[in-house]
């Protein structure tokens, strides 16, 4: 008997469903359950061949629980290991060397010094910044947030250089980045599970949180397809198994804007009938595979392309063959007048459904 445990805090509805939808498909030797934990002992295994995560985030014991489970052959998903390591700065980074645009983005050291550091422990930062090279890369209006959070937290709009300083102050010991502003005419937040199921969502984050999703636009094919294309260059590369991609279409350009989401929102209540029926029935299926493909005792997590390149010495090379953009675009008419796709593909919302 193999089986499947979902590891989840305060939210409802996603995990019982899962779970249900798993035990419902009746796969021989395979059913799935919460996860119950009374006792972590290193090196000990669990008895779980898949355990999906969706809490550890805010709970560091779960963590390093995961990880013990990991190394002894369960596959986490997500990986609890890159997931420590991942940061916002460094997605939109490896994004560009993948070719998918994103907005212009430079880091910003705390505006407030992190406890125990003196002034001797930034010597080697240049001061003042040089603010007017940073403030030409990026143009107002801007956006700036932390590079590592989410939850639309600690998000500031800044208008002009005299607005910008004086949000960077409220910051404290929050690391920034300051990006420039997407003014988009459609938005989109796509499901990615495995690095190849793809779920295309309408999305409005102006809108109030229940309604976000509650977005009926009509979308080229080609648009979707370019879409699909760039989630799956991302989940593939960053190595995440349960995924939320977010782009806005600026000038016909879908630029990421948020790619890091591990844990993402399935709630019904919030994405809605048809989005939450997708994420739970290619959930499930998803986690029977993996656990029908568990090697006892073995590594069993995903790696993205980004840490097999480093393991192996191989250069990662941007993939350009379907249009991708070699580097991020300036958002300015002039570069997005030359981003435009290399070649038209085939209309596809969702795939291998």
């Amino acid at each position: 008997m193999k089986k499947i445990g979902i590891l989840f805090g305060q939210e409802n509805t996603f995990p019982w469903a899962f779970i249900e939808r798993v035990n419902q498909k009746n796969v021989a030797g395979i059913t799935a359950e919460p996860v119950t934990i009374d006792k972590v002992i290193q090196g000990d295994p669990t008895e779980y061949a898949v355990i999906i995560d969706r809490i550890s985030q805010d709970v560091p014991f779960y963590r390093a629980y995961l990880k013990n489970a990991a190394i002894s052959g369960t596959a986490v998903i997500n990986n609890p290991f890159w997931w420590s390591a991942d940061e916002k700065f460094f997605n939109n980074a490896l994004a560009v060397h993948v070719g998918v645009p994103v907005p212009n983005t430079v880091i910003l050291p705390s505006k407030t010094m992190p406890d125990d550091t003196n002034a001797n422990s930034f010597r080697n930062l240049k001061y003042p910044l040089d603010w007017e090279a940073i403030f030409k890369y990026i143009g107002f209006p801007a956006y700036m947030k932390p590079h590592a959070g989410g939850g639309w937290k600690s998000v500031y709009k800044v208008h002009n250089m005299e607005d910008f300083f004086d949000k960077y102050a409220e910051t404290g010991q929050l690391v920034m980045m300051l990006q420039s502003e997407v003014v988009f005419e459609e938005y989109f937040r796509c499901y990615c599970l495995g690095g190849k199921y793809v779920h295309i969502m309408p999305y409005e984050p102006r809108n109030p949180h229940h309604l976000r999703y509650a977005v009926e636009k009509q979308t080229s094919p080609e648009m979707l397809a370019l879409v699909e294309s760039y989630v799956l260059k991302l989940c593939r590369a960053l190595g995440y198994d349960f995924n939320t991609v977010e782009f806005g279409v600026m000038n016909g350009v879908p630029y990421a804007i948020d790619f890091c989401n591990p844990a993402p929102d399935a709630d019904i209540h919030s994405v809605g009938q048809a989005n939450y029926d997708w994420i739970v029935e290619n959930a499930a299926n998803f986690a029977i595979e993996r656990a029908l493909a568990h090697k006892e005792g073995q590594d069993n997590l995903t790696w993205g392309t980004f840490i097999k390149s480093a393991v192996t010495g191989s250069a990662m090379t941007p993939d350009v063959s379907d249009g991708a953009l070699k580097f991020a675009s300036t958002p300015n008419p002039e570069a997005l007048a030359e981003a435009k796709p290399a070649k038209k593909a085939a209309a596809k919302k969702t795939t291998k459904k």
